[in-house]
């Protein structure tokens, strides 16, 4: 295999531009306590900036505004807005990393695609890094709901984006993730230990000894599939999609959970999201809404000619690789119940992604196991 080639950190990223005499990136060792106020953040961000930015750094506070994009469940959003000298008002955006989000998010990772990424023409240009978190350039366009991702044409344009970012090409290994990060998922979120009664109470309702047995024999189910491998999006809900409706132009952002991974895991993972937060997976797309978002991911140019063959594999994937997504989501739920301190129910969240797993299972296994078994491929297992 030879030896690793190390991969960056962000400031390592940072400091090796410079070195190089790249204005690709700049760097700063300030840090943002994500746990303040927006009014209390703000002379904060706008310090930050000055800091990265040198034309910034003499302008007077009163020249900047800072307000909230999105405060997910991961990232916090914010977008800062200068009116320069010239009188001109530039905008960029500051995503501050939640807090102990490297415990279930590979930040190395994620920089090395990033680059590419970007020259590829996808998500927002990286402009700086810092302690916690990067600048980027912002984006004129406004987030998808999970209800647009049902829209037909805007379907359709996903598949072809999504199709064109699994061309990319990332430097480094690539082996699939999904299996690795299940794991490591699996091991930190089987041993924790909450210091609320009632949380747990409610873990330890989990059977450790049945999730495993379920991730051992979906991955050989799974694996008998050979889905191609691709540089994989891994979480592309509504929030991390973009439209300009006066353009039409479509932007697919945020990269952080980004590795090379099952094709199939990737589409799967997306029409899961078609339940948004509430997690109302009545709306998971029939077989017509999936084989529309096939038809314009396998031939963008000539969507009608796709063979129902080429729809059957890419059908069966997604959907066995569905199921993948939901135990990774729910491990990963686990994990953030005791580590994130946003407020959000990820213990209910562990529930709600594997007892919809437990309901799709039988109806996806069976489907994989019938197309398996017409094509000679085995996979009589689950």
């Amino acid at each position: 295999m030879g030896a690793a080639k190390k991969i960056w950190n962000e400031m390592e990223v940072a400091a090796e531009a410079r070195e190089n005499g790249s204005t690709e990136f700049l760097s700063s060792p300030l840090i943002v306590d994500t746990s303040l106020s927006l009014p209390l953040m703000t002379p904060r961000v706008i310090a930050l900036c000055k800091d990265l930015f040198k034309q910034w750094s003499k302008l007077d506070d009163s020249r900047f505004s800072v307000d909230t994009v999105s405060g997910g469940i991961t990232n916090l959003l914010l977008k800062v807005t200068v009116k320069e000298e010239s009188g001109n008002d530039v905008s960029v955006t500051v995503r501050l990393y939640g807090p102990n989000t490297d415990i279930v998010i590979n930040r190395q990772r994620e920089l090395q695609a990033i680059k590419y990424l970007s020259a590829a023409g996808f998500g927002a240009k990286l402009l700086a890094v810092f302690g916690n978190g990067m600048v980027q350039s912002f984006i004129n366009a406004r987030t998808l709901t999970p209800a647009d991702m049902r829209n037909p044409k805007l379907a359709a344009e996903i598949a072809k984006q999504l199709r064109r970012f699994h061309q990319v090409e990332i430097p480094g290994s690539k082996e699939p993730q999904l299996w690795n990060d299940v794991s490591k998922f699996f091991e930190k979120a089987s041993s924790l230990k909450f210091d609320e009664i009632e949380k747990q109470s409610m873990y330890e309702t989990i059977s450790f000894k049945e999730v495993q047995k379920e991730i051992v024999e979906l991955k050989e189910l799974a694996g008998h599939l050979n889905a191609p491998v691709v540089f994989s999006h891994n979480d592309l809900l509504s929030g991390n999609i973009m439209v300009n409706d006066e353009q039409e132009k479509l932007y697919l952002i945020d990269f952080e959970y980004g590795s090379y991974n099952y094709r199939g895991y990737d589409i799967g993972n997306h029409f899961s999201e078609y339940a948004g937060y509430d997690c109302d997976y009545s709306l998971y797309p029939n077989k017509d809404e999936q084989n529309h978002f096939f038809r314009h991911y396998l031939r963008p140019d000539k969507p009608e000619e796709v063979s129902d063959q080429d729809l059957e594999v890419l059908y069966v994937e997604a959907n066995t690789f569905m199921l993948a997504s939901h135990l990774f989501w729910a491990l990963w739920a686990l994990i953030q119940a005791k580590m994130s301190p946003i407020d959000f129910d990820y213990l209910g969240y562990f529930f709600l992604r594997y007892n919809e797993y437990k309901k799709q299972k039988e109806m996806c296994v069976s489907l994989a196991q019938s197309y398996l078994s017409r094509s000679g491929r085995g996979g009589h297992c689950c």
